[in-house]
């Protein structure tokens, strides 16, 4: 009996006086530095578009043909956006020197770029545009991608303090009516939000829909994306962030999403929203890896530059006058900062598109 009192008095005697445990210190945030659009990086990244948008080929045309008519060149299909591989890099390629010129009036070859703009997006040639939609098979055209890329363009021009941008804000006017027209048209009638880091994503075609509506006023359009967004997404809860991105994304189903309901949102209804979507958001040590990219000359593969802009742009709409999330910042600094050094490399898988994307993203720092 003595024995088992001993023991127990050394076993006690050992708890009472083991090293007490101290919580691990927490990794010091790095900072890392704020990309910057100045002069010499708008005439950089002005280059990519100016390359492509006479580049007739090659070309994606994602035509359905209903018979040896529709058999035409890019550039006769396509009189305003025929260059840059595929019509919606087209479009955004006119979108990048749009607000790149709004931004640095002394930008290189700027009267040179105008008179670009202007003989490309001639009356006559949107009037074309505009016909294409009507074919029997090209209702649902870009959709809603590129008619997403189609209203940022409209939204830039009409922001632009520019006796050119009024010509050519007047000059696509017929085709922003058209695809605000079908947007109010298809909306309704989708009953399930499309999730995919691609082209078809609905958070991403609403936001920038929704940013045209917001900026010129057009409150049917407007309130159609409101209802439609907290239809599809108001009860969303714990979003899987951790199997992001797939391999060959260029946006964030996540993000997209949040930063959508960002815009839709009062800012007292998004913040417990956002809490219960991405609840680790919060957090101040979150972190977020760029993507990777291992090989820039495969056009799908070099989708995950992509992905690094588009996080940073949505990053950065989430944190916006949302002190709580100002450590988002870093993370989209560091999501800019991998990618950008390496886009404008002659690589033409991504330098068709990615112009446009890196200056979205850039803009998004100072908003």
């Amino acid at each position: 009996m003595k024995y088992y009192a001993l023991l127990l008095g050394v076993l006690l005697f050992s708890c009472n006086n083991s090293p007490k445990e101290t919580p691990s210190a927490k990794p010091e945030i790095k900072q890392v530095p704020v990309p910057v659009l100045n002069l010499q990086e708008a005439n950089r990244l002005a280059q990519l578009p100016l390359h492509c948008m006479d580049t007739e080929y090659p070309n994606r045309l994602s035509q359905t043909l209903g018979g040896d008519v529709d058999l035409k060149s890019p550039k006769i299909l396509h009189p305003a956006f025929y260059g840059c591989f595929d019509w919606h890099s087209s479009v955004h390629g006119h979108w990048s020197l749009v607000s790149l010129l709004k931004q640095f009036p002394d930008i290189d070859h700027a009267e040179a770029i105008k008179e670009k703009l202007l003989q490309n997006m001639s009356e006559a040639n949107i009037n074309t545009e505009v016909a294409y939609f009507f074919g029997e098979h090209n209702k649902s055209y870009e959709r809603t991608y590129g008619w997403a890329w189609l209203l940022k363009l409209s939204e830039e021009l009409h922001t632009w303090d520019d006796e050119t941008a009024r010509q050519l804000e007047k000059n696509l006017q017929p085709l922003t009516d058209l695809i605000v027209g079908k947007y109010i048209e298809f909306l309704p009638k989708l009953q399930y939000p499309i999730r995919v880091g691609e082209h078809p994503n609905t958070a991403f075609g609403l936001s920038f829909a929704w940013d045209y509506a917001n900026t010129v006023n057009n409150m049917v359009l407007k309130s159609t994306i409101e209802q439609r967004a907290k239809d599809f997404y108001l009860n969303d809860k714990e979003c899987p962030m951790t199997w992001e991105p797939s391999g060959t994304d260029f946006l964030s189903p996540c993000l997209e999403e949040a930063a959508l309901m960002k815009r839709v949102l009062a800012k007292d209804e998004f913040k417990p929203w956002l809490d219960t979507f991405l609840p680790r958001l919060k957090e101040e040590h979150f972190t977020l890896e760029p993507g990777i990219v291992s090989d820039r000359t495969d056009g799908h593969l070099v989708h995950l530059d992509g992905v690094n802009f588009s996080r940073a742009w949505s990053l950065n709409k989430i944190a916006e006058d949302l002190p709580e999330y100002a450590h988002l910042k870093n993370i989209a600094n560091r999501h800019i900062n991998y990618s950008l050094p390496s886009i404008v490399d002659g690589n033409y898988e991504g330098g068709h598109w990615l112009g446009s994307f890196a200056l979205y993203a850039l803009n998004s720092t100072s908003e």
